[in-house]
């Protein structure tokens, strides 16, 4: 969800939206408003037919962002924390924490769905009793359509494959009957990998006879193709690090630099005696202030090495993960977001004590498929 823009909050919860978001109006305004509406109300004035596809297309990010409140609240009201709803091209994310027990999983992921549906019969039932009372043709099939839309999306969203809803309920329905989370997210993800490569091929087959909005279903197919191996690798990593902390996972101890110092001056006396690649800059009281990438000093020239601070080129500290040592890693990882990932920096109050990289969780894994092969 890099590219996303704060706009404010619903229902206090963060609310974002991608920068495809303006395309999805465009493509659907355009869409309703040159085809579909005049197939089913013709002889109105271009001017109507695009005021109404743009309302249609503007009521339909409605309906959309419906379906991630509904997901929201109910998270809240299990418990679960959420941190943020994003609306973009392919819908919404709403991204919260882990929920503790299956019928969390299930309650949260039908409640959208379930969203959706009722919004496509009420607009549906809205547009005939409007054409009922008054007559008033491009309303009522702007109207119609939506509905149509949301019903469409409710029902492919309760597809048995994750990241659909649908693949969230088959999720908590192995949860429920294995007791094992961790297969139960395997098996959503397959799904998704199957429902993926059926819509490419079935999108790919589309365009070569001629129907070019099959390129639509494959772009959604290669996207969940992305996501549900994600998540199957996730899955697979999972057992690794059950019961970890994050100061058995930590390179330690951290170096640091001073955050005043020159990128000429940290190069000459800290980066090219180290072995890490990131540096931990601590302020004059020797608190971390940021992280400093090494490979981000390269790319400065050599006449801006004596005068550029350390500070102004490192990731600030807010824009870092942080934890404590005795934090669970497997919690840390689940709360990375895309603007504050690895490494992460590990803090017993104010002072540094290790960082926790890639290849940390990597060689965690390793260790997890020996002990493993051991055992055989």
């Amino acid at each position: 969800m890099n590219g996303s823009v704060r706009m404010g909050r619903v229902l206090g919860v963060p609310l974002r939206v991608h920068w495809t978001v303006p395309l999805l109006v465009m493509l659907f305004g355009y869409s309703l408003g040159s085809q579909t509406l005049p197939a089913a109300v013709p002889d109105q004035s271009n001017a109507t037919y695009t005021v109404a596809g743009l309302a249609g297309a503007l009521l339909l990010l409605g309906s959309l962002l419906a379906h991630e409140v509904a997901h929201a609240i109910t998270a809240r009201r299990k418990g679960i924390e959420v941190q943020s709803i994003t609306l973009w091209a392919l819908g919404g994310v709403t991204e919260m924490g882990r929920p503790g027990a299956a019928r969390a999983v299930f309650l949260v992921a039908v409640s959208g769905p379930l969203t959706s549906l009722a919004v496509g019969a009420a607009t549906f039932g809205a547009g005939i009793g409007l054409d009922a009372v008054s007559g008033w043709a491009v309303p009522v099939a702007v109207l119609v359509w939506l509905g149509w839309v949301n019903v469409v999306l409710g029902v492919f969203n309760l597809l048995p494959a994750a990241p659909l809803d649908g693949g969230r309920v088959v999720q908590a329905l192995v949860w429920w009957r294995t007791g094992d989370r961790d297969r139960a997210e395997r098996a959503a993800a397959r799904g998704g990998q199957v429902l993926g490569i059926l819509l490419i091929a079935l999108g790919w087959i589309s365009v070569l006879r001629g129907v070019f909005s099959g390129l639509w279903l494959a772009v959604i197919g290669l996207f969940l193709v992305i996501v549900a191996s994600a998540e199957r690798q996730r899955a697979r990593l999972a057992p690794a690090l059950h019961g970890v902390k994050a100061a058995d996972a930590m390179s330690s101890p951290a170096e640091t630099c001073p955050d005043w110092f020159t990128v000429e001056r940290c190069v000459q006396d800290v980066a090219l005696r180290t072995h890490h690649s990131t540096l931990v800059l601590t302020d004059f009281e020797g608190r971390p202030s940021g992280l400093l990438h090494l490979p981000q000093l390269v790319r400065i020239p050599a006449e801006r090495r004596q005068t550029l601070r350390v500070r102004d080129v490192a990731t600030p500290l807010s824009r870092s993960t942080t934890c404590a040592p005795d934090d669970l890693l497997e919690d840390v990882l689940e709360k990375l977001s895309p603007g504050r990932g690895l490494p992460i920096l590990v803090t017993d109050g104010q002072h540094p004590v290790g960082i926790i990289t890639a290849r940390d969780v990597s060689r965690i894994v390793e260790r997890h498929a020996l002990r493993g092969t051991r055992h055989r």
